[in-house]
């Protein structure tokens, strides 16, 4: 299981109902239902995604996340979860609005665009980088809002929202305490829990 899901597991209560938006194959999804016997429920708008998810157990529902959750009733779920994906949306500070109200807390994990390697290849090269977590050119990613660990605290103050946890991971080359000293230098992801 990749690192940044066994941290969400840790954060997600058991028994308690989840929504994943942007579940991907829902992966996340079925590994909380068989550990945590979550009652969950996926979003995802890619037709390949969705049929990994009916084959993979996950109750799926195709959607576009950028129209907002109005579907959905005020707290209707304990954890709101979006991995990934806050990057791709048209309006990140409504997206993170919209999962609080629909849930009591929310996940967050993105990639950190102010990762040192990032700021290397930029420097050095010119150019937009590409790598194993970000594979694409800058024509044809899906990443609108390349955001950073500093970003993300900064809107989390600015909406106003209460953190409960914050873990981010790191390249292997580097210890705890540089990832303590600089998350927003040596972090590749940033995981968030979040309330209003």
């Amino acid at each position: 299981m990749r690192i940044d899901y066994r941290i969400i597991e840790d954060w997600v209560d058991p028994g308690s109902r989840v929504l994943d938006l942007g579940c991907g194959d829902g992966t996340l999804l079925k590994e909380l239902r068989e550990k945590k016997e979550v009652h969950g429920y996926g979003i995802e708008n890619n037709a390949e995604n969705i049929v990994r998810c009916v084959e993979n157990g996950v109750s799926v529902i195709e959607q576009d996340l950028d129209q907002g959750l109005s579907n959905y009733d005020d707290q209707s779920f304990d954890t709101v979860i979006m991995s990934q994906t806050i990057q791709t949306m048209q309006h990140p500070d409504k997206t993170l609005q919209e999962m609080l109200r629909v849930g009591r807390q929310c996940i967050v994990t993105f990639p950190n665009f102010g990762h040192w390697r990032a700021r290397m290849h930029l420097v050095f090269k010119g150019r937009m980088p590409v790598s194993d977590l970000l594979p694409y050119e800058w024509y044809n990613t899906p990443n609108i809002h390349f955001c950073t660990v500093s970003d993300f605290e900064d809107l989390c103050k600015a909406l106003e929202l209460n953190k409960l946890n914050a873990e981010v991971i790191f390249s292997r080359q580097f210890n705890a305490v540089l990832k303590k000293l600089n998350p927003n230098l040596f972090a590749t992801t940033a995981l968030y829990r979040l309330t209003k």
